[in-house]
């Protein structure tokens, strides 16, 4: 199973100096808010915002990813 890995879209906006607002911007949100709630997971991300996440944040979108693995 896959998820998104929202520590790792924080971390690299960080990295890349990008603020919520330009996150925000880039995906058409009006508010650094409502982008912060998609990075902490309140809100999911949809499949149309995953190539632009990947582009602004200079990544795979592979990278975007985790893989989790469940035991039975």
């Amino acid at each position: 199973m896959e998820r998104l890995n929202l520590p790792f879209i924080a971390k690299r906006r960080s990295e890349c100096k990008l603020t919520l607002q330009e996150m925000a911007e880039s995906l058409g949100f009006r508010n650094a808010s409502t982008y912060l709630k998609y990075e902490k997971g309140e809100y999911d991300f949809k499949a149309n915002h995953l190539p632009i996440l990947a582009k602004k944040l200079k990544c795979g979108l592979h990278e975007l990813f985790m893989i989790i693995f469940l035991l039975f």
